[in-house]
């Protein structure tokens, strides 16, 4: 089994399985880059970037930003210098087309995935998971008032700002887009099981249990003294 130091990961799967959850705490724990579609958007729009502007005026609009775009945009955050010591890619590729645009990103600087992570989880488990969700309006944590709660209710741990639930986190929305995520993205299990880089995980667990799997699929290298970085 390979130890790895940097890792070029994406995590796949459907709305509300939790890989946004695991893809912060596993980023932070292995000083990786953390790479959201919306965080991207964002930054990009912050620094006033040109496809920044190029994504606000389809965001404004009420339009979804088109893959030419969102594919830009991927290009232009992983030339950050905290992407070249590796990164988590959450939300993205959502389909084959962005998929085959990251393999050249990635290429060109001389870079490949190396493992995708595909969170499995059944349909209503999905939707009574999301339908617990709540987000920090501060920070963006993402919480569940059923396996992941705030240490008090309604406030972030992390910044104190009030949580909320999102309204596309009602049950008929999720069902919609996991409707969705199965016609637009699920051709990506297929790719990467042909690359052989696709590894499958069972969601249905704590969020604990779920982090030490992860833990298992990309065991850390230890530093000359024989200790894990991280691990005491």
């Amino acid at each position: 089994m390979p130890l790895w130091d940097q890792v070029r990961t994406v995590f796949l799967g459907p709305p509300g399985v939790g890989k946004g959850t695991q893809a912060v705490r596993f980023a932070a724990q292995r000083h990786l880059a953390h790479i959201a579609t919306g965080d991207m958007f964002r930054a990009a729009i912050g620094e006033g970037s040109e496809v920044g502007k190029k994504a606000k005026s389809f965001m404004t609009s009420g339009n979804l930003v088109p893959d030419e775009i969102v594919n830009e945009l991927v290009e232009w955050r992983l030339q950050k210098p905290d992407a070249e010591a590796g990164f988590v890619l959450d939300g993205y590729p959502r389909t084959t087309n962005q998929a085959e645009a990251l393999d050249r990103v990635l290429a060109a600087r001389g870079h490949k995935l190396d493992t995708v992570i595909l969170f499995d989880v059944a349909e209503d488990a999905l939707v009574e998971r999301a339908s617990s969700r709540v987000v920090c309006r501060g920070c963006g944590t993402p919480y569940n008032t059923r396996s992941a709660p705030p240490k008090i209710a309604g406030v972030c741990d992390r910044c104190g700002q009030p949580l909320y639930r999102r309204d596309d986190d009602r049950p008929e929305i999720i069902r919609e887009r996991i409707r969705v995520y199965r016609e637009q993205t699920e051709p990506l299990i297929a790719l990467y099981e042909r690359h052989s880089i696709l590894r499958k995980v069972p969601a249905d667990r704590p969020i604990e249990a779920l982090a030490k799997e992860l833990d298992k699929i990309f065991p850390k290298k230890a530093d000359a003294a024989g200790h894990t970085p991280g691990v005491r």
